[in-house]
This record gives structure tokens, sequence and C-alpha cells, in this order.
């Protein structure tokens, strides 16, 4: 009797800083919000706000198959460089509206619409858009439209990995965790406040939350450093999350080290 062989996979992270990484699986090199441009480079939002990075991308990004880009409209997650970084790329998915600004080998997803890819092992890679509010009730007007990502392999009961999208924790990521028990949630952190004084991502607080409501996943935050309106930074983050007595659930990336992350799938 002939005994099928299950391979055991894993999937690959690069953290080039800010909310953005690369993930390797099934041959392909995925990036989320890309921004690529170097230290100092500085973005007016208002009058009398600008945002500023204090650093440059760790490494060069090298060939991208696939960008998850959860909004197009602030610098912050798509810069100068990584706008024009998006020309190289075969396709990018991002909310409706971005698609249509964006225009050139885009697709548009409202949350918990999905797309699929054929990668080049042959498993056939499914992106959901998931909802997200980029910060307290009633921001939406000023901040715009905003999706996370659920990203699975048929054949894997669940989702291996599920990125935030820059979002507070509100009833729409407790209704992603309802839906979904992705093994790694990336959390969009930072607590950032280009506005004024009112966050428009996770705070401790919301990654307390988001990691209660996805009780088996690893939390690994994104979109904490390298920018002057992150007002939260790794210390913050590990603390709260030492004193809650749920450490073990953290996991942060070091910027510019491929790692592979800590699951296994077929």
């Amino acid at each position: 009797m002939n005994k099928q062989i299950i391979m055991r996979k894993q999937v690959n992270a690069t953290y080039l800083g800010g909310p953005t990484v690369i993930l390797e699986l099934e041959g392909m090199r995925i990036m989320s919000d890309p921004t690529l441009d170097p230290k100092g480079k500085s973005f007016q939002i208002s009058p009398k706000v600008a945002e500023t990075k204090f650093e440059g991308p760790a490494i060069e990004p090298g060939k991208i198959d696939l960008v998850l880009l959860s909004h197009d409209q602030h610098h912050d997650n798509l810069d100068d460089l990584g706008r024009a970084f998006l020309e190289k790329v075969p396709l990018t998915i991002t909310t409706l509206s971005g698609s249509k600004r964006i225009k050139n080998n885009t697709k548009g997803l409202l949350p918990w619409e999905s797309h699929k890819i054929l990668a080049p092992t042959g498993a056939e890679i499914i992106i959901t858009a998931t909802p997200a509010r980029h910060g307290p009730a009633g921001s939406e007007k000023l901040t715009g439209e905003v999706i996370g990502f659920l990203v699975s392999v048929k054949g894997n009961s669940q989702p291996l990995f599920y990125l935030t999208g820059d979002t507070v924790f509100y009833d729409g990521i407790e209704t992603v965790a309802k839906k979904s028990a992705p093994l790694i949630v990336f959390i969009f952190a930072g607590a950032a406040q280009p506005r004024g004084p009112f966050n428009v991502t996770m705070n401790s607080n919301d990654a307390i939350d988001t990691s209660i409501a996805f009780e088996k996943s690893i939390v690994i935050p994104l979109h904490y450093e390298g920018w002057s309106h992150y007002t939260e930074g790794e210390t913050v983050l590990k603390e709260a999350f030492e004193i809650m007595g749920i450490e073990k659930r953290l996991m942060f990336l070091q910027l510019g080290k491929t790692v592979p992350l800590p699951f296994y799938y077929s």
C-alpha cells in the first residue's frame, strides 16, 4: 500500500520597515504597502503637520509578484518610490477606489470579496479583502477607504495569515475573527496620530484586543517604527503583552532579515 507523502511548507517573511513586509509562499513574493523612500523624506499633510521618514527600507525589495495595498491615499503606506514601484509589479490588489486612482495592473476589492491566483507551484492562493476602519468612528470621511487581507492556500482549512491594514480595533475586526482563524495576524500598530490627538492605527489596547479575538494566532506588529507620527513602538507593545501575560503570542521581525514564520502548512 502506497502512503501519501504530505509536504510541510513554511512562509518566509522579510521586514523592510513601516508597513512593508515581503512574504514568500508557493514560489511567489508578496509585498504589503510599499514604502521605499529614503530616510528624511517628508510629506506635508496639512499646513501645520508633516509626516517624516526616520528610516528608509532595510533592504532593496527585489522582484515582487503581488502587492497587497491596504490603501493608496496616505504616504506612510504608499510613498513616492513605492508608487513608482507598483509599475513593475504584475498585480496590485487594493481598495475599489484605490484601483480607480492607480489604474494599471490593479484589482480593486470590497470587504469579503476574493481574488484567486495560480502560484508557480500550481497552488491556488486566495486573497480575501477584510473590513478596516482607519481611526475612530466617523473618521472615514477624513481617512478614506481601507481594507485588510486574508491570505489562504487552497486545501488548508484556515487562512495562513491576516494583514489588518491601517485600522483600529472595532467590530469589523471582531467579524474577521469570527469568520476565520489565521495562523498569523500582522497588525498595523504604532498608534499613528497624523491629524491630531486620536489614533488611526492600533495602539497597545487594540493590539491586545486583537490578540484576544484571534486567540490561537501569533501577532506580528508592522507599522510601528520609521515614521514621525507613530506614537507607540516595540517597547510599549512588549510591555503591554508582558503585563497581560500573553507575551508568547507576540513576535517581532528583525529589520532586513528573512525568517520562516512559526507554522507549517500543506
